[in-house]
């Protein structure tokens, strides 16, 4: 039964279902407190929105160099938890403070900027990790169902912020949020402990060595910067990351602008973005689970890439032509269920190819410092253009072509991809340094 959903191998079968717990955690801790925080955001004023973007890019600038000591110092083994850990204890000081009552609406900000960068970390590492676990080919065939579990995890968080905020609070919430973290902890450490057959020895053809997990990455904690501008092929990933990004920002502020003039009570407008989480996540399981698999697998890296920006750029003119309520929500399900459902899945492919090094510092400077650094710069763009006077047509008609050049970029890099593969499988021992232009 499994197989007509997935294309797993039998040895594969327990780390594929411990990949998807892990995530479905992850995301469930999220999406249990994202409703709070976008509520937060337009009660701090949707013209104050870029400035919180600008507060979470410099947060982010500061979290990247700490990040990459502790991959520097740390073993994967104890790298992966310790972050977990870290976050646990950065919820239970704001369960504390909300408790409290102190600081009032400097916390509520400051919790705004922290969710914000905890979703890219976690995600990030989690990302990390399974581009370190799996073979380009396991990738491309089970991804999309790990990708479920946290999607499943994201239709589960909404589902208990609107089943219990009413009654317990939205403070309260918080501990369930910790206890999903912690699960998630413990399914790292049961994908850590390799016991079985079912991790892969041989990656695209080369011996993995026993002792992988234990073995310090090391370099400059500045690594994640300094070896992404050295790398056509990261700077490729880059662009494609800052193209989506921008196109996500623009629609995000977008979206405040109408649903903030359509409803004037808080409730209703926190029961809108439940709502479309919640329709986004049902949309994005059923693609993970039976699309993005033989998708990549059968049409190829550089099809897979290209399907959402075609679908996007076709979204914004849209809604150039009809800036109403509707067409936002019908578009932003879209285009968050393809990202998440698609896209991403497909960019994390791309991962598969480079050194370890990269794998976790470069990956989080991009995930991370880069992905808020576009949000920033987006935000005080749609700020000025908005400024200027121009409507939300016309701010839609100018991503139109940002829109296609994301389209262009995935297509080069699924090509690039497929040729350091290429190179890579000439290689005889994995020691998580390919071959890398």
């Amino acid at each position: 039964m499994l197989r007509k959903i997935v294309e797993v191998n039998k040895n594969e079968v327990r780390a594929l279902f411990l990949s998807f717990a892990y995530f479905f955690c992850l995301l469930c801790s999220y999406y249990i407190l994202r409703p709070v925080r976008d509520e937060m955001g337009i009660q701090g004023g949707v013209e104050n929105l870029q400035w919180l973007f600008t507060g979470t890019f410099v947060v982010m600038l500061l979290a990247v160099p700490l990040f990459g000591a502790a991959v520097a110092c740390f073993p994967r083994r104890r790298l992966v938890p310790v972050v977990y850990y870290f976050f646990i204890l950065n919820l239970l000081a704001f369960f504390l403070l909300f408790r409290s009552g102190a600081f009032g609406v400097w916390v509520a900000r400051a919790f705004f900027i922290w969710l914000s960068v905890f979703n890219l970390f976690v995600v990030s590492v989690f990302w990390s990790f399974m581009a370190d676990l799996f073979s380009n080919e396991q990738a491309k065939r089970l991804f999309g169902f790990i990708a479920a579990g946290g999607s499943a995890g994201a239709i589960a968080g909404p589902s208990l912020t609107a089943g219990l905020s009413s009654f317990l609070g939205p403070v309260n919430l918080i501990p369930f949020s910790m206890m999903m973290l912690l699960l998630s902890v413990i399914c790292i450490h049961l994908l850590l402990r390799r016991e079985g057959n079912w991790y892969n020895k041989k990656r695209d053809g080369m011996e993995v060595p026993d002792n992988v997990d234990d073995i310090r990455i090391g370099g400059s904690i500045f690594a994640g910067f300094t070896r992404v501008l050295k790398s056509p092929y990261l700077l490729g990933i880059c662009l494609f990351v800052a193209l989506y990004t921008t196109l996500s920002t623009f629609l995000y502020f977008t979206q405040a602008r109408i649903i903030e003039s359509a409803f004037e009570d808080s409730a209703k407008r926190t029961t809108l973005f439940a709502s479309m989480d919640f329709a986004v996540n049902v949309l994005t399981i059923v693609g993970q689970m039976f699309v993005t698999g033989r998708l990549a697998t059968r049409l190829g890296l550089s099809v897979t890439l290209m399907l959402i920006p075609a679908l996007v750029t076709f979204g914004f003119v849209a809604l150039g032509l009809f800036p109403i309520l509707t067409v936002l929500v019908i578009f932003q399900v879209i285009k968050r269920a393809g990202n998440y459902a698609i896209t991403r899945p497909a960019r994390e492919i791309l991962f598969i190819v480079v050194p370890k090094e990269d794998k976790y510092k470069s990956k989080n400077f991009i995930d991370t410092a880069l992905y808020r650094g576009g949000d920033a710069a987006s935000g005080w763009a749609f700020a000025g253009l908005a400024g200027m006077g121009l409507s939300l047509s016309a701010i839609a008609f100018i991503a139109v072509p940002i829109s296609a050049l994301w389209m262009i970029t995935g297509l080069i890099l699924g090509k690039k991809q497929e040729g350091i593969l290429k190179e890579w499988k000439c290689r005889k021992i994995y020691s998580g340094s390919p071959p890398f232009v």
